[in-house]
């Protein structure tokens, strides 16, 4: 086998991969959970031809897309930090139709390989954070402190 196919069929690192929003890089990421995409599943029992119970599956109807749990690094500066102003523009924006829809944004979760190669694109929709939590704070630790962030989504794709 050519060297070249050996690595068609590489598993995905997970080493680096970053937020972008309205085609920008937002922020790096440490964890993203959420990248769920499923396909719902109806099942109906029926009655077959020796009078036996079958169950029969089929696509069902859609499955709710999960929120997206990103953590990061805190900013040194949340005044002027991308995600931050965001999240404080939805918290203050006003409770208008109008203005939450306004403020929802497309974006993807994007991984690179060792070489900063895209190995893995995920697309979101509509998507808004609704909340950002900090770790939790210790005179003991020496570990940078971290930020999870939930981004409520409307719809997750993988493109690549």
């Amino acid at each position: 086998m050519a060297a070249s196919g050996l690595f068609k069929n590489d598993p995905i690192i997970a080493q680096n991969f970053f937020l972008e929003i309205d085609g920008q890089v937002i922020t790096a990421l440490m964890t993203v959970s959420g990248l769920d995409i499923e396909v719902g599943v109806m099942k109906v029992t029926q009655g077959g031809a020796d009078g036996m119970k079958q169950q029969v599956k089929s696509l069902g109807q859609a499955v709710e897309t999960p929120d997206l749990q990103l953590t990061r690094v805190a900013p040194l500066d949340s005044t002027s930090d991308p995600m931050w102003k965001w999240f404080e523009d939805i918290r203050t924006g006003g409770l208008s139709a109008n203005a939450r829809d306004a403020k929802r944004k497309n974006g993807s979760v994007v991984l690179y390989d060792s070489s900063r190669e895209e190995v893995a694109r995920f697309n979101f929709f509509s998507g808004w954070p609704s909340k950002i939590s900090t770790d939790q704070l210790s005179v003991d630790g020496g570990e940078a402190v971290k930020e999870t962030i939930t981004l409520v989504i409307e719809r997750l794709e993988r493109v690549k």
